[in-house]
């Protein structure tokens, strides 16, 4: 059975996290013929938490619930990707307890950039008071201390910041070309 692994990319709403992790994802399926699978955090809100609000006490909760999922694909050999804001350093690391072969991909960007990504208006309804809570607006996001791999998608292309993940991988064992 092959070695799986969990892929948190974590950043600021609108800093890339969905489009690299979806291309990292193709990339692992494509050349390395490996199964993955995708815990993107708007679709796991609506299926697997849906009614959890976004006090820090959901977060954490909504969190834990795809760390879990995360984990029993891990162990199960599954090469897996997560892609949610997870803005609190505390419940990333509980995660990474739980999961073991665990890489924290940071997402870096500015929070203008991501502004001005937002297609959904988000930002502009959290700075108007219409979303109160809303990360990197009124709530914190704590970048990770020691993530594994930073990627800073105001400066590289897509492709570059995908190029570093499956690099990083190779690095460390996860992914060889006899996977």
């Amino acid at each position: 059975m092959q070695k799986g692994f969990t892929l948190w990319f974590t950043g600021l709403s609108g800093a890339g996290k969905t489009t690299v992790s979806q291309m990292v994802a193709k990339m692992i399926r494509e050349k390395y013929n490996r199964n993955v699978e995708i815990l993107d955090g708007d679709v796991v809100r609506t299926n697997l938490s849906k009614g959890l609000g976004f006090s820090k006490e959901d977060r954490d909760t909504n969190i834990l619930r795809i760390a879990f999922v995360a984990s029993l694909l891990t162990r199960n050999g599954v090469a897996t990707i997560t892609a949610a804001i997870s803005p609190y350093r505390n419940i990333r690391s509980r995660a990474r307890e739980m999961i073991g072969n665990f890489v924290e991909i940071y997402v870096d960007c500015p929070l203008e950039v991501c502004e001005k990504r937002d297609v959904k208006g988000l930002y502009a309804r959290a700075r108007a008071g219409e979303i109160k809570a809303f990360t990197g607006i009124d709530d914190p996001y704590e970048p990770p201390e020691n993530p594994e791999v930073s990627i800073k998608t105001h400066e590289e292309s897509p492709e570059e910041c995908a190029g570093k993940v499956i690099n990083k991988l190779i690095e460390m064992g996860y992914l060889t070309d006899n996977n």
